[in-house]
């Protein structure tokens, strides 16, 4: 494709020297550039693209998308200059890939908890449909049937559209992709056509790179204010932020509640450990979940099947058929009448609804031990607030690792138990070593209690000192029942 072709939806500063240049390909990463490839200067958080725009240009790059112009311009080189490549590179890839978001219905998925339970629900229940279909998501991607490792909650803009495109080609007419607060900041999802958006919920989450919990909220925003009147945006009015996530919103706006007038309505009926029967707008299913946010989280999904002309009576057909996502309430049952409950909950709400969920099936019958930590180099506001929210709801609770990254794992555990009281610490073990902690817990669990192990979920790694290392919480507590 034409370079002139490619940069014609974005307004350059500058551009020096010839766009009717064939492409070959896009990149971010000058270590992926190949011959007659655009390499784009990112200046990211961690580091400046322009210091590798030489590197690109020896790899083979035929132009560079840059903010800054290099002080000696090589004449072979075609320099496109914009005020920010963040907000130029969405349109630039979308061009380059011939659209592919406008040949497919994409619903976009936002908020703190549950984006990756709607969004992986929905692929499930449209395949079910039998529609092809593609997903984005935490856990993985998907391609109609084929699996593609997922690195981010969302890929870069380049990779997003090189994904979509692939879809389309596989025919796929459907795609749901969770757009994480990053994403949207960074412009990762500009130049996409959404469909229809939802949002979920929002409580404290990413604070280290938003600084501040309005300028989380406001992150989560700008995808609705983006949203175009041809499409639909779904809201969950029992958060408090969710009107506010539509104040500029042009799309046709539909709600969902389960406590109050909504568009769409569900009620819990009744739960246990195999799942639960609810009312969604008047008609009861019985589906295989737990806990009260996934009855909101179910009705997302619900919401969104209507809006994309489905029926009610197939829709929950199809819904009752569902099962749990992976890491999300996994439950793994012993021959000594312990269960482990394996799950994701990395963020003091997820807890609060992971652990409200749990008792809401216990009734009283079992104690609960919980196995928790928080992440290394993320929001350290969080760390004593996790602690509170596992000691208010658990017999007894084990703090340890969770993925420490460059941070002493000792000092991320001593920042979760400044939250605590000494009359709560009583409750509280430290054990540093993930695996020691699951193995203890399992020692502590008698006949009908329930082991907690949350933070990790999906995930199989622990990343310490920069390094992965294979770490699966459901492995460790098979390797016990096992043993």
């Amino acid at each position: 494709m034409k370079l002139s072709e490619i940069i014609q939806d974005i307004k350059p500063l500058n551009v020096t020297g010839d766009t009717s240049v064939e492409v070959n390909g896009i990149h971010i990463d000058s270590r992926k550039i190949a011959e007659g490839y655009l390499f784009v200067a990112m200046k990211g958080t961690q580091v400046d693209g322009h210091q590798y725009i030489d590197k690109a240009i020896a790899q083979g790059a035929c132009a560079v998308l840059l903010e800054d112009m290099p002080v000696d311009p090589s004449p072979e080189i075609t320099y496109i200059q914009v005020e920010s490549t963040e907000e130029a590179v969405g349109p630039v890839a979308t061009a380059f890939y011939g659209n592919p978001s406008k040949k497919l219905k994409l619903v976009g998925v936002t908020g703190t908890n549950g984006k990756t339970t709607i969004a992986t629900l929905l692929y499930n229940m449209f395949r079910k449909f039998g529609h092809k279909c593609g997903l984005l998501s935490t856990v993985c991607n998907y391609i109609d049937g084929e699996a593609v490792p997922a690195s981010h909650t969302t890929p870069d803009a380049i990779e997003l559209n090189a994904l979509l495109a692939r879809m389309v080609d596989a025919g796929c007419e459907y795609a749901f992709m969770e757009c994480s607060s990053h994403a949207i900041q960074q412009r990762r999802i500009g130049g996409l056509s959404f469909v229809g958006g939802i949002f979920t919920n929002l409580t404290r989450d990413h604070l280290d790179y938003h600084k501040t919990f309005e300028n989380y909220r406001d992150a989560k925003k700008l995808f609705f204010d983006t949203l175009p009147k041809n499409a639909f945006a779904i809201i969950n009015v029992d958060d408090k932020n969710g009107m506010f996530m539509v104040q500029n919103c042009k799309a046709q706006l539909k709600t969902y509640s389960t406590k109050k007038a909504a568009d769409f309505k569900a009620h819990l009926l009744e739960c246990h450990f195999e799942g639960m029967y609810l009312e969604i707008d008047g008609r009861e299913v019985g589906v295989q979940f737990i806990g009260k946010f996934n009855v909101s989280n179910l009705l997302a999904v619900y919401g969104t099947a209507v809006m994309l002309g489905k029926q009610p009576e197939d829709i929950l057909l199809v819904m009752s058929t569902l099962k749990s996502v992976n890491g999300r309430l996994d439950p793994i049952s012993s021959p000594d009448g312990w269960t482990a409950v394996i799950d994701y909950a990395h963020t003091p709400d997820a807890l609060e609804n992971v652990l409200n969920a749990i008792h809401e099936v216990l009734s009283g019958k079992g104690h609960v031990i919980t196995v928790c930590g928080a992440g290394g180099n993320r929001d350290k506001g969080k760390r004593p607030l996790m602690a509170q929210e596992a000691v208010k709801q658990s017999d007894k609770v084990i703090i340890t690792s969770d993925n420490p990254r460059f941070e002493d794992p000792q000092m991320i555990i001593d920042d979760m138990l400044a939250g605590l009281t000494p009359q709560q610490k009583k409750k509280v073990v430290t054990i540093v070593d993930r695996r020691e902690a699951i193995r203890t817990a399992t020692m502590m669990a008698e006949k009908g209690d329930i082991i907690l192990i949350a933070g990790k979920g999906h995930e199989d790694y622990q990343e310490i000192k920069g390094v992965k290392h294979h770490f699966d919480d459901h492995e460790v507590v098979r390797e016990v029942i096992n043993s």
